[in-house]
């Protein structure tokens, strides 16, 4: 008998968190999310200040079986004139009579909310964790990226999903790395000073007034992305702050003409390293010890965001990013960085990563259906 539970208590909430840990259990490649963040995503997130989620359970003969969260992002649908919902934190046993009792509850709460269409998995936005990987290496995923069980791509089938766009992650070997806007960075760099550009490391000193400026880049620069909806400023803050926690300033640079930001990029150690040991997510009473001791063994980096405004496209400031952020790479022992995500159809990015010697080497995928 399977039971659907929409979470409302503090112990469903927690029972929601937790129920990956069971899942995964056996997974060598399983990296738990940290508690205090997952919460905080679910409850706290200034997403919650302008859209709508609500979050089940699945209990089979007692025990839980899946969750799924059913979201109604209001800043997307005035964004794009549209009424769409999504799903997303979802997890399944291997049933799909389970499944598909999840979301015929999810689609019976977003239709109640005037959805035609539903879109996930996004966790609760494409600013977030989203997609599911469907093709690459069987290897843990590095830091803000999915994981989930390989048998999810047929249940999605077998519910009548169909694709609606792939998202692609890149591999770029630092070490062995040897491309021309490295080699040709100080060159570079004097053609875009003399177009009044310079490159830089974001300054935390000034880290509130760094955020503003990027947050008219990213707004700039993403727009014409998959889901992409201007973020508030609430949203980048909490984006920027929990970034920051981690932050390197020399894999966090801003592209700046006379003094206004133009272009950045943003790279975080990847976390993962260290997060996969601590048990279910948690930083006390031994998880956080692990994670500042851990730091300096990181190797890999993740690429999360690089965006130049258009007007100031192709004239080397992506080339000086990246060449600048491989240089101080290599200086501090990375080995290597995972640039994700590019959507398929973004062939000006794809193109220029598999010209860093970058290959692609995971494929997350985005599904879709109408509510009927």
């Amino acid at each position: 008998m399977i039971k659907i539970v929409e979470v409302e208590s503090n112990k469903d909430l927690k029972s929601f968190i937790d129920f990956p840990h069971e899942l995964y259990k056996s997974d060598p490649n399983y990296v738990p999310a940290l508690y205090m963040s997952e919460k905080h995503l679910l409850t706290k997130h200034p997403f919650h200040h302008h859209s709508e989620m609500s979050l089940f359970l699945a209990y089979k003969n007692g025990k839980i079986a899946g969750r799924i969260a059913a979201i109604l992002n209001v800043n997307y649908n005035t964004f794009h004139k549209d009424s769409v919902g999504f799903f997303g934190f979802f997890e399944s046993t291997n049933d799909f009579n389970v499944a598909e009792k999840l979301f015929e509850v999810a689609e019976k709460w977003l239709k109640a909310k005037k959805a035609v269409k539903i879109i996930g998995p996004v966790n609760p936005s494409t600013n977030e964790s989203c997609g599911y990987l469907v093709e690459g290496k069987n290897e843990p995923p590095v830091v803000m990226m999915p994981y989930n069980q390989p048998y999810y791509h047929d249940l999605f089938l077998k519910m009548g999903f169909h694709k609606n766009t792939d998202l692609l992650a890149y591999l770029i070997d630092v070490g062995s790395f040897q491309d021309k806007s490295v080699k040709m960075l100080d060159l570079l760099s004097q053609r875009l000073s003399k177009r009044g550009i310079i490159v830089r490391k974001v300054n935390l000193k000034y880290f509130k007034k760094e955020i503003a400026e990027c947050m008219t880049v990213y707004n700039e620069a993403w727009d014409k992305n998959l889901g992409f909806v201007p973020m508030t400023d609430e949203e980048f803050e909490q984006m920027a702050n929990d970034a920051k926690m981690i932050l390197d300033p020399d894999f966090c640079l801003v592209a700046e003409y006379e003094g206004k930001a133009i272009g950045f990029t943003l790279c975080i150690p990847d976390i993962n390293q260290i997060q996969i040991k601590m048990k279910k997510g948690r930083l006390f009473p031994f998880g956080i010890f692990k994670l500042l001791l851990g730091r300096k063994k990181i190797k890999k980096l993740r690429v999360l965001a690089l965006g130049v405004k258009e007007e100031y496209r192709r004239v080397g400031i992506e080339a000086v990013l990246y060449g600048t952020l491989l240089k101080n790479a290599r200086e501090k022992g990375i080995v290597e960085a995972e640039a994700s995500w590019i959507l398929e159809e973004n062939q000006m990015m794809n193109r220029a990563l598999e010209n860093l010697n970058g290959h692609m080497y995971k494929r997350y995928r985005i599904v879709e259906k109408a509510i009927l």
